[in-house]
């Protein structure tokens, strides 16, 4: 049996989540150093040679066939204008804003999925729950909401399409094809961000800082990501997004000592309590 099917997808999304904030800590030392979309597209080009590297992901490409060829594409695509849009967001709005208007995406699709009352509640109670969490607030710049609904718009086709990748070829394996669609987002993406980036190559820090956001911001999310939508249907993966939020909190009490308040506690009761209550027919099936 392989291995990864004896761990469960909790893990997965836990172990993605703390790699997920991680990355912003490695990109503070590069805002300073780099403008926006040079940020964006050192995140990207680092994480595509370090899947250049450690599984050469071209030979997938060329051994399979047209459909999938242009599913790597396309969330390759996904990938470069993903990354660039939700930098461009938080620079312009507060994270929680963007992280709220970001998981619209994911209840959307966890409600064309939700065919059970159990799961409908489920649903509910993470949704509230990460909306307390987030503390989303309507202000901040227009330019800036405008980048975090083309984020918001890319993570659904992000989710689409990467889940869809992670089942589509049996004879290859889903991380090169999710290493092939990485390397097509540095293409993609250097035009826009290549002129930004141009100061971080006489700055040794940043460099370093740019292969930290790489590895953990999309290296090891994304492999993990490929792992859990393997075992989990659309929607579910879906409502489980909204561990992410909570993860960050209980990071935060572990490696900061930061107390949460009340409403915080709450919140993440509330999404926790609802991913558990959650039931998957993939896993079920299995």
């Amino acid at each position: 049996m392989n291995w990864s099917y004896q761990i469960p997808p909790h893990l997965y999304f836990v172990a993605s989540a703390i790699f997920h904030y991680l990355g912003p800590s490695f990109a503070v030392l590069l805002f300073t150093r780099v403008s926006v979309d040079g940020v964006a597209w050192l995140r990207i080009l680092s994480a595509a040679i370090i899947f250049a590297i450690w599984r050469r992901p071209w030979n997938t490409f060329m051994h399979v066939n047209i459909k999938v060829r242009y599913l790597i594409i396309a969330l390759g695509v996904t990938f470069a204008l993903m990354n660039y849009s939700f930098y461009y967001a938080i620079d312009k709005l507060p994270l929680g804003t963007v992280a709220a208007i970001e998981f619209i995406g994911p209840v959307l699709l966890a409600l064309t999925g939700t065919k059970t009352f159990r799961n409908l509640f489920a649903l509910a109670l993470t949704t509230t729950g990460v909306w307390f969490l987030t503390d989303a607030r309507i202000e901040g710049e227009l330019e800036g909401f405008f980048w975090a609904f083309v984020n918001a718009i890319c993570f659904i086709v992000y989710i689409i399409l990467a889940h869809r990748l992670s089942s589509i070829d049996a004879q290859t394996k889903s991380v090169d094809r999710l290493g092939a669609s990485v390397i097509f987002a540095a293409v993609m993406i250097t035009p826009l961000g290549i002129e930004g980036a141009l100061p971080a190559f006489t700055n040794t820090v940043a460099i370093l800082a740019g292969i930290g956001v790489g590895i953990s911001s999309s290296v090891i999310p994304y492999v993990l990501d490929q792992l859990a939508m393997s075992k989990l249907s659309r929607a579910t993966y879906s409502l489980f997004v909204a561990l992410l939020p909570a993860t960050a909190v209980i990071i935060g009490i572990i490696v900061l000592k930061q107390i949460p308040t009340s409403v915080e506690i709450a919140a993440v009761t509330a999404i926790i309590s609802g991913v558990l209550i959650s039931q998957d027919k993939k896993q079920d099936n299995k």
